[in-house]
């Protein structure tokens, strides 16, 4: 179509019709509402998977079979037998056998069109298993099936019109008529059973006023003319094309929707089914409307099951992760729209974590959002979407912007700082919370978050209680608290002090920017840190109080007994908790009072003794003087036995938490006696002196017991010790050697859950003409780097069966050489790929031999690649299975996987090793590499390019990108067998740069070796 190029003026986008003649050229008015000349009959082409093209008969709707003009098939025939049929059985059988039989008979109907015709749908999409089942059974071969083709041929030809030539026209289409009679005949027996079934469960519904039922009849007739209006404008749109899924049999021309498409997502499974939902509202029944949403449901799996993968086959168009488009900040655009010539150029989103989804039918180009062609003209308002400058930027942890430093003359325009789209996203966005998605406990704000949910549930599904029930749970509540707070937190400060696990568990999943050398990994966790430690002393005192206000009843008599007693000394107590508290607080500072020497380093810290410290090694133990004094104001067991836990879990604490980390810091410079204990030591040496002077002749003999009874306290605690100590050094790689154990029998349970199904035709084939070897890799070795491919070899006879398949498996998991009992995970290939559905080749030949003096035996070659490669470094080996079963015809091996360790932890060393990992874990597609790794780059002697270099495209030569998060999983385990280092997939995304995963391995080694 032609239009005239006015300023902002959009073209919509010619359709290309191959090899048409000038003929058969023709001009249509679209829907966009260009204004043509004239208009003329319209020519459609189609193109077979094969690259044959055609002209496209045309086609008559499924009215026609009942117009008493056109002429009818066998089929058709067939069809209308089964219609009538059902209307026979309505007026005979009575209502109640009526409504049981057509219950059952629109489930069948209903079945054979979402589960039959998805799964043969399924199948032809994906394999075009329909036209090769009818090329293997030779219906439409003249020379194999003459009557059978002849036969197809009159009822194809009997329905279509004088432009129809079923001779000329390619296998494909025809096997799609042949098709479309079959659906046919399942959608109208589907619809009239449904029919059939709800006017059998017609009824009137009692206690209904007249004008409520008056509204019934119209909402529902409403209803059931929205629906015919809408399956109308349906068809109109997608014509017989994509009324019977032409394009799983062949393509005719791009997705265009407009019409109703617009007004719902899939309009035909959607608002097209709201005749269901009317006719329920007229028959007045709830079993139908309950089959209604049954058959609906149905419709949407059917959706989602095979139309939606089917339009992303076809005409989806992968978008990769982590690509970079240069943005302009906001503020500089007005610098931009200066200039004279304004190029407009696409801005690429990468910031979604999984493969950009295919736009489903209802979300294809419409005639007013179609993809269009601009003109010269009207880009002016566009420039702000994305610069005409190429943009640098440092290839960095996540943010790339970049301004220029070298010295620019007097009164020129400062360049102006550009960052990606990517790296924005990635700046403002880190792993955040969604409702519960993404929820991490050691985030302060998800734990809150998770808490406070936790916490109204129960309040609002806690059922009535009784008061020692009501106690139980308090003290639980108290108990759960007060030990998550001293034990719970306690083994996290452990972790933490032993091997980093709180800043490791940050720099693992979140993105952090370039050269931060692990310091905002440190900032955020500490600040995490504090506000859950916080929260958990807050709440520790809070459910303590609750658990002691639920147990304490106000004395009647104060002077009576103990109760003035018990309360006086419990508010001392409390006293004694605030004031050691506070005084605690005032030497520790905020540093000491949140651990701080746990997480920061570099902080000057040292060793005071002063203030209440100055008497008491660990004041914290008379902070628990308040659970104490609330067991005796309250008087109850329960808050008494919380108070001895929370002392006996402070006590756990300071002997296996804090006291190791103090001794790991500061050595000897610990104090073994605060002020309190050298006076009553002193104090007893005194005593102990006097009593020896009374003692008289008797002194040495008190003496010698004495220092029997110490030295056997002394004795028993230093073997004791000594016990405890042995037993943990024992036991340490023995809990290893289980944890290790145990990973390793999750994975083989979960390698064997597989039921090996075997063949019971072995006798028919000779076992001795199988064989399989590996490919050596390129050293001549059976020694492969992890993500390289695998060749295989395999000689099998020459009619063995097409559904062979191999695998490959660690070595010693299967225990028998005849049948394999472990599941692959995915590590197999089939040996004939375009057979593996078991049906022959589209080539009607036998397979060819490679060795003309083994006529009887065929030979291949098989790549493991990609997802069926083994992801693990280790010993494995390749077995031949015979027809999709688990019987072993050959196997070969053992072969290893290894991956190249770096000889020193330094930045080039790292770097080269990630030259080598990542392009093998993004398969060696040279459209997501690093740059720096094509051409020959990855020698040792390739340095690590400048902060501002770049490509050609704009991008830093150390860039890479991702087709979906896989890659990045792989990249992940690479990265822990090499370097052992935990980094998430979703961190390595937002990287996507070697020299920025270098910098991040090398910051967590370092924080390792501290």
């Amino acid at each position: 179509m032609a239009t005239t190029a006015e300023p902002q003026l959009r073209q919509r986008r010619k359709e290309h019709h191959p090899q048409r003649t000038p003929s058969d050229e023709t001009v249509t008015s679209g829907n966009g509402g260009d204004d043509v000349p004239h208009e003329r009959d319209e020519v459609v082409w189609g193109k077979t998977p094969s690259g044959e093209v055609f002209r496209v008969p045309t086609t008559h709707d499924v009215l026609t079979l009942f117009h008493p003009g056109y002429p009818k098939s066998h089929i058709d025939l067939f069809n209308l037998a089964l219609l009538g049929l059902q209307l026979v059985l309505f007026f005979t059988l009575s209502r109640t056998a009526s409504r049981v039989f057509f219950l059952f008979y629109f489930a069948f109907w209903r079945a054979a069109y979402d589960l039959g015709l998805g799964w043969v749908l399924t199948k032809q999409s994906k394999k075009k298993w329909i036209v090769r089942e009818v090329q293997r059974l030779g219906w439409l071969d003249e020379k194999r099936r003459p009557e059978v083709r002849q036969w197809i041929k009159k009822q194809l030809a009997g329905k279509m019109g004088k432009d129809y030539s079923f001779d000329e026209l390619p296998l494909e289409y025809n096997t799609w008529l042949l098709f479309r009679q079959l659906v046919d005949i399942i959608l109208l027996n589907d619809f009239l059973a449904y029919c059939m079934f709800a006017f059998s469960c017609f009824r009137v519904p009692e206690g209904l006023s007249t004008g409520v039922h008056v509204m019934r009849w119209i909402g529902g007739i409403a209803l059931i003319a929205f629906n015919l209006w809408v399956k109308t404008e349906a068809h109109n749109v997608v014509k017989d094309y994509g009324w019977y899924w032409g394009d799983v049999f062949f393509q005719r021309g791009a997705l265009v929707f407009d019409g109703v498409f617009e007004l719902a997502p899939h309009p035909m499974y959607s608002v097209g089914y709201a005749g269901y939902y009317g006719l329920s509202l007229i028959i007045g029944s709830y079993a139908v409307l309950f089959v209604s949403l049954a058959a609906h449901a149905a419709q949407f799996g059917f959706l989602v099951f095979f139309e939606n993968p089917h339009i992303e086959r076809t005409y989806g168009q992968r978008k990769p992760l982590a690509q970079r488009s240069p943005l302009l900040p906001k503020a500089s655009r007005k610098l931009e729209g200066a200039s004279e010539t304004h190029v407009r150029t696409s801005s690429v989103s990468s910031v979604a974590s999984n493969d950009a989804p295919t736009p489903a039918a209802t979300e294809g180009e419409t005639a007013t959002e179609s993809e269009e062609v601009y003109t010269e003209t009207e880009t002016e308002q566009e420039n702000d979407r994305s610069p005409n400058r190429r943009a640098k930027r440092h290839s960095g942890l996540g943010l790339s912007n970049v301004s220029s430093r070298e010295e620019r003359p007097k009164g020129a325009i400062k360049q102006i700082q550009v960052i990606s789209q990517h790296d924005l996203f990635h700046r403002y966005f880190r792993k955040d919370t969604v409702f519960l998605h993404n929820v991490d406990l050691l985030r302060a704000s998800d734990l809150q978050l998770v808490l406070l949910m936790a916490y109204a549930l129960a309040f609002a599904f806690l059922p009535s209680l009784s008061r020692s029930s009501a106690l139980t749970l308090h003290f639980g509540h108290a108990l759960a608290w007060c030990l998550f707070h001293t034990v719970g937190l306690g083994l996290l400060l452990r972790a933490q002090s032993q091997s980093k696990f709180m800043v490791r568990h940050y720099l693992k999943h979140y993105h952090y920017p370039r050269n931060d050398r692990g310091q905002g990994a440190v900032q955020e966790a500490f600040q995490n840190w504090k506000a859950i430690y916080n929260l958990s002393m807050g709440m520790t005192y809070v459910s303590s109080i609750c658990l002691a206000w639920k147990t304490y009843s106000v004395p009647q008599h104060w002077t009576v007994g103990n109760e003035l007693l018990r309360h006086t000394l419990g508010v001392i107590m409390i006293g004694l908790h605030v004031w050691s508290t506070l005084e605690s607080y005032e030497v520790l500072g905020l540093f000491g009072w949140f651990f701080g020497d746990f997480f920061i380093e570099d902080f000057p810290a040292h060793l005071e003794y002063t203030g209440i410290y100055r008497y008491l090694n660990n004041p914290e133990v008379i902070s628990g003087a308040a659970f104490f004094g609330l067991a005796l104001i309250s008087g109850s067991k329960l808050v008494f036995t919380l108070a001895v836990v929370r002392l006996l879990s402070q006590w756990w604490f300071l002997s296996k938490v804090e006291n190791p980390h103090m001794r790991k810091l500061y050595g000897d410079s610990i104090r073994s006696d605060a002020g309190f204990v050298k006076v009553i030591k002193k104090v007893a040496q005194k005593n102990a002196r006097l009593l020896e002077s009374r003692a008289g002749r008797h002194a040495p003999e008190i003496k010698r017991v004495a220092r029997e009874v110490k030295g056997t306290f002394d004795k028993v605690y230093e073997e004791t010790a000594e016990v405890v100590e042995e037993f943990l050094a024992k036991s340490r790689p023995r809990i290893s050697e289980v944890v290790q154990d145990t990973k390793v029998l999750l994975q083989q349970s979960r390698e064997r859950l597989v039921i090996s199904r075997v063949a019971n035709d072995l006798s028919s084939y000779d076992t001795n003409k199988y064989k399989i070897s590996i490919v050596p890799s390129a050293d001549g070795s059976y020694r492969f780097h992890l993500g390289e491919p695998i060749r295989v070899r395999w000689r099998a006879p020459l009619h063995h069966s097409r559904k062979d398949w191999i695998g490959i498996y660690r070595v010693g998991a299967n225990q028998s050489n005849l049948v394999t009992k472990t599941s692959s995970r995915g590590m197999w290939v089939p040996v004939h790929d375009d057979e593996w559905d078991g049906d022959i080749p589209l080539s009607l030949h036998k397979p060819k031999t490679e060795d003309p003096n083994s006529p009887d035996v065929e030979e291949g070659e098989v790549v493991f690649k990609s997802d069926a490669l083994p992801w693990w470094t280790g010993k494995y080996e390749v077995r031949y299975h015979h027809d999709g079963k688990y019987n072993v015809m050959s196997l070969d091996g053992p072969f290893e996987v290894v991956v190249n360790k770096p000889s020193q932890l330094d930045f080039t060393s790292v770097r080269q090793s990630l030259m080598h990992i990542v392009p093998l874990c993004l398969d060696m597609d040279p459209s997501l590499v690093p740059q720096s790794c094509k051409d020959g780059a990855t020698s040792s002697s390739s340095p690590a390019p400048d902060a501002g270099a770049e490509t050609e495209d704009g991008r830093d030569p150390d860039d890479f990108r991702f087709w979906s998060e896989r890659q990045a999983k792989r990249i992940s385990l690479a990265i822990e067998q090499a370097f052992g280092v935990e980094i998430a997939p979703e961190v390595i995304v937002a990287d996507a740069n070697l020299s920025a995963l270098a910098n991040r391995i090398l910051v967590s080694k370092e924080l390792l070796s501290d």
